[in-house]
């Protein structure tokens, strides 16, 4: 999930994703120099049904005066492949 405040918690998405099912994990991605949100999250949700039907729920609520934008990741593979394509490549001088 992405366009979420840089104020946002991890115990807050935990509540709106709650809504929906078990939650197994949250992590708020930071950036590795200062640990400040990317504005970026994951959720891990014990069924997957639960998550899919998340989804359509919460994308597009507001959350800390912004909407978040809520997509499904159907298997690691796909995780990994995105976590990758995010990554900043270092800038040569």
């Amino acid at each position: 999930m992405s366009n979420l405040s840089f104020d946002v918690t991890e115990e807050e998405l935990r509540h709106e994703f709650e809504a929906y099912g078990e939650v197994v994990s949250v992590i708020i991605v930071k950036n590795k120099f200062d640990g400040i949100s990317r504005g970026e999250a994951f959720i891990e949700m014990l069924r997957n049904s639960d998550g899919l039907t998340a989804v359509p729920g919460l994308n597009g609520k507001i959350l800390e005066d912004r909407a978040m934008v809520v997509k499904a990741v159907r298997n690691w593979s796909e995780l990994r492949k995105y976590s990758r394509s995010r990554q900043q490549k270092p800038h040569k001088i």
